[in-house]
Order: structure tokens, then C-alpha cells, then sequence
């Protein structure tokens, strides 16, 4: 089975490169898929259908597009890897993973411990939490070799 799985979270690190290299050195058969990553892209989705004069509207405008490929992705998903970084605030990732929830997908969070309690409820309604991307790739390889 070729598994697919949706790399949701943070935009400023390599994180989702290292799992997708890691995963390359097992040979895991699997697709990866991702919101938008490049952050000037994603907030002028909307563009398109006008600018908007007030920053609000651009932001709702641009998310309501972006939520297209985000929900049309977590649905197809078999599995979710949802990363919290220590920079930014991630609530389009908790977002996603209360989207896993409700579609009864299967998710992962990573983070580091430092954040353990502002993201306890995400946490508990996850698979997984691991604390570094070489974690998620040892978990991919027992899920889909083992």
C-alpha cells in the first residue's frame, strides 16, 4: 500500500525536507502533500478575486482559498505529521488537527517539550507526539514496514 501522508504545520524550517529524505533512506512507499509553504503565496490566495482594502478581509479571503487544498488534502490523507515550531504561533496547525479529528484521520504531532502544555488537548487527540523529525521518520518506518 502506498501511503500518503499530509505535512501540515510550520513554514520557517526544513523539518517536512528531513522527513522526506529520511524516509527516502527506508525506501518508504509514500506521497507526501503540504499546505502552501511559501508564506507570500499563501496569504494572497485570494488576490485573485481583489484586494481587499482591509488586511482582515485579504487574511479571510486568502484562508478560505487556502482551505480548499487544505481539507481536499487532510481528507485524502492516511496519515497527518502536524509540527509546532517555537517561532510563531501555528493555529492553522491546530486547526488542522482538529480537522484530522473530526474526519477520523490519524495524526502525529512534533514538537518540542517546551510547549507540551499549551498543546495538550492537540496532543491527546493525536497518535504520536514525537520531538524531532528523525522520531517521525523511525514511526513511518515501523507504521508501513513492520
Amino acid at each position: 500500500m502506498k501511503w500518503n501522508i499530509y505535512l501540515s504545520g510550520e513554514i520557517h524550517t526544513s523539518w517536512r525536507d528531513e522527513i522526506i529524505e529520511g524516509c527516502k533512506k527506508y525506501n518508504l512507499d509514500v506521497d507526501f502533500s503540504s499546505a502552501v509553504t511559501n508564506h507570500e503565496a499563501s496569504d494572497s490566495a485570494g488576490d485573485v478575486l481583489g484586494v481587499p482594502t482591509e488586511s482582515f478581509f485579504r487574511d479571510n479571503q486568502s484562508s478560505k482559498i487556502n482551505a480548499i487544498r487544505t481539507k481536499t488534502l487532510i481528507k485524502k490523507c492516511d496519515l497527518a505529521i502536524i509540527r509546532f515550531g517555537d517561532k510563531y504561533k501555528q493555529w492553522n496547525a491546530a486547526f488542522d488537527a482538529g480537522c484530522c479529528m473530526a474526519l477520523d484521520k490519524p495524526y502525529i504531532t512534533l514538537h518540542h517539550e517546551d510547549i507540551i502544555h499549551p498543546l495538550k488537548e492537540v496532543d491527546a487527540g493525536g497518535y504520536g507526539w514525537a520531538k524531532d523529525t528523525e522520531q517521525v521518520v523511525e514511526l513511518l518506518n515501523y507504521i508501513i514496514n513492520k
